[in-house]
């Protein structure tokens, strides 16, 4: 561990109110990145189908840049929550964006070449950067009060919509200064997400100093130490980052077991997992949709801005009702939304711009009161001391259940219709209710950090 995030967190114990100024500087640094990162996740979800349906000439094969990038979220997410747990958040979020960097310049000289091979191989290093966006979230929990990390998130969310709006409303310029660089106009957003994803990972790098979460465990461990009667300038000095969190006490104290998640963990993960599902199959095919109803790619990108909007600008306001009414109450209203978001598209006439703007908001908003109020779950059930691995874990398998929905979505609609395919997503959501109602009463005892 270096001596700054020992400094900040000894300076921490001699005056509490130096933890809300670490907070302030925390989020501050996670703001920037998040507003980088959100313009690098929109070409993705904005063009990605388009470019595999050009490259690859079927509908079926649409939904497998989805399914790509969401599949190396997946692996990028569990990386990002180990190295976060041994490294600190600094050098687990900042590796995970300079990845995704990558990963879209392999995408533009894939488009460049005609390289299918190339661009799955790519687009599964593009995910790194999906995966860290999501999970920079929690780091501005580490030192957030537990009555105020709904906020915390939501912050930390927020700052996500200036780049993941402004990111699909420039496909039409992006496409033609890649046009005017020779290679095809769909590959131009992916050129905004390498310089948008490489900035996020060098801000972090630069400036997340001291480490919030590091600080955060080297808390723990004094408070450890003062509990087992240790003198807390030898319980842990000598542990190190490697030494894993909360691995105990040193200087002769008994080691301590690194305690299992709660409940909460489990029902969070499982509303994040199904909100997801719902989401990614939905939005997949919405611009595959619109394009056979022969919308531009400007309306297709309006639609999808407003979506990836409404997934990220009511954070602050889901965020203080996730704080005020509770973390339950709020994830079965994303699961109400969810649905009416599928009703809405499956019923919409294919022509009907308004009609699909609606449904896209409705989904990113459904969406946003799932990703919260589940977030806000697992870091109630989880401590420093398995936090990073365990969120790391989680967003595993929510970004495999956002490739299992954006590779079903093509399937589904190529053998059925969108409308199927919106309403099946939208009744897939309300399965959360009767999880969260049979578990409500484990998830009303939280665990403090």
């Amino acid at each position: 561990m270096a001596r700054t995030e020992i400094e900040a967190a000894q300076a921490i114990g001699r005056d509490e109110s130096q933890r809300a100024r670490l907070q302030r500087r925390t989020l501050s640094v996670v703001v920037a990145s998040q507003v980088l990162g959100g313009a690098g996740l929109a070409a993705g979800v904005t063009v990605g189908a388009l470019l595999a349906q050009q490259m690859l000439g079927s509908d079926s094969a649409a939904g497998a840049p989805t399914a790509l990038f969401t599949l190396g979220s997946a692996f990028a997410a569990f990386a990002v929550g180990r190295f976060s747990q041994t490294r600190g958040r600094r050098i687990g979020l900042g590796a995970g964006f300079t990845a995704g960097g990558l990963g879209a310049i392999g995408v533009v000289l894939a488009a460049a070449t005609d390289s299918i091979v190339l661009l799955f191989a790519a687009l599964l290093v593009y995910g790194s950067g999906t995966a860290t966006n999501l999970q920079a979230r929690y780091a501005g929990t580490d030192l957030a009060p537990a009555a105020r990390r709904g906020t915390a998130i939501s912050i930390a969310m927020v700052s996500t919509t200036a780049g993941a709006v402004a990111g699909p409303n420039l496909v039409g310029p992006m496409g033609s200064v890649a046009e005017a660089l020779g290679i095809p106009a769909l590959a131009g957003p992916f050129l905004l997400a390498a310089v948008a994803y490489l900035a996020a990972g060098a801000a972090l790098f630069t400036f997340l100093r001291p480490d919030p979460f590091l600080v955060a465990r080297r808390l723990q461990t004094l408070e450890a130490a003062q509990a087992a009667d240790v003198d807390p300038a030898g319980a842990g000095a000598g542990a190190g980052v490697g030494a894993g969190a909360g691995a105990g006490v040193d200087a002769g104290a008994r080691e301590v077991e690194v305690p299992r998640a709660g409940t909460g963990a489990y029902v969070g993960a499982t509303v994040m997992v199904l909100t997801q599902i719902a989401m990614v199959a939905i939005m997949t095919m919405t611009p595959v949709h619109m394009r056979a109803h022969h919308h531009d790619l400007g309306q297709i990108g309006l639609v999808i801005g407003v979506h990836i909007g409404s997934m990220y600008l009511p954070s602050l306001i889901t965020g203080a009702l996730v704080d005020r009414i509770g973390r339950t109450p709020m994830a079965i209203a994303s699961g109400v939304t969810l649905l009416a978001a599928g009703i809405v598209a499956a019923f919409a006439p294919g022509d009907s711009l308004g009609l699909l703007i609606t449904a896209l908001a409705l989904l990113g908003i459904g969406w946003n009161c799932g990703l919260i109020s589940g977030t806000a779950l697992v870091v109630d059930a989880t401590v420093p001391a398995n936090r990073p691995r365990t969120q790391g874990t989680i967003d595993v398998l929510i970004a495999l259940a956002g490739a299992g929905g954006g590779a079903m979505s093509g399937v589904v609609m190529a053998a059925s219709s969108y409308s199927t395919l919106s309403l099946g997503g939208g009744v897939l959501a309300l399965l959360l209710i009767p999880v969260l109602l049979w578990a409500r009463g484990a998830t009303r005892k939280p665990v403090s950090a």
